[in-house]
């Protein structure tokens, strides 16, 4: 298949640096905003790109749960292949691509889990069947022989906890944080003369910074 004759021009929109606020934090809330209420769908839905020590990157759909003061928070099976590549390599890119506003963002800095308390906090306000699935994969990302197999461990998982009963946090499951250390916003533009603005956390305190975080440079970046 050739797609080489396949492109858009961006015309929606423009970025400009003199125009940023302070904090990108700020910025990443009101772009998130303006994607809800042009019902982007699953706007929050981001790919999360890690790599272990086998120096291979792979990259995979997870959700994005909350933004605190500091960085971005999702949940996962901390047994999958995600996992081992964090514990491995605790560093980790997420990217948001919202077509409609012809708009992305890409977040990198340091991950870990956040507090277990948290975590199971979240998980009981899964869905009954999310919960009840949670224990099915152990681990995630494991080989299984066939789906069946899969579908009669659930069965036996819904009748153990029944709807209306609580089902126990496993210990294999929780979140993690990202905590922001470079951010990039990137708006599409005629000509592929893209606007694309970067923070970056600054060394020392700064009347621009974000509560928690040591304060923010901007540099715009060629498309």
């Amino acid at each position: 298949m050739d797609f080489t004759d396949q492109r858009l021009s961006y015309e929606k929109g423009e970025l400009d640096q003199q125009s940023v606020p302070a904090s990108p934090f700020e910025l990443f809330k009101g772009w998130m905003d303006e994607a809800l209420a042009q019902k982007v769908q699953e706007p929050y839905a981001m790919s999360l790109a890690t790599c272990g020590s086998d120096n291979k990157p792979s990259v995979r759909i997870v959700l994005l749960r909350e933004i605190t003061d500091t960085g971005i928070v999702f949940y996962t099976n901390y047994e999958s292949a995600k996992g081992q590549d964090v514990a491995e390599n605790p560093n980790a890119e997420v990217l948001f691509f919202w077509h409609e506003l012809e708009r992305q963002i890409r977040i990198s800095g340091p991950i870990a889990k956040i507090d277990a308390d948290k975590s199971a906090s979240y998980f009981q306000k899964r869905p009954h069947d999310s919960q009840v699935g949670a224990w099915v994969s152990q681990p995630q990302s494991g080989e299984v022989t066939n789906r069946e197999v899969m579908e009669q461990t659930f069965e036996q998982l819904q009748a153990a906890h029944p709807d209306n009963t609580t089902v126990p946090t496993p210990a294999f499951w929780g979140g993690y944080e990202i905590t922001v250390e470079n951010i990039e916003f990137w708006q599409g533009r005629a000509n592929r003369m893209h606007d694309r603005i970067i923070y970056t956390q600054s060394g020392g305190d700064d009347s621009k910074g974000h509560e928690g975080n040591t304060g923010w440079t901007t540099k715009r970046l060629l498309p």
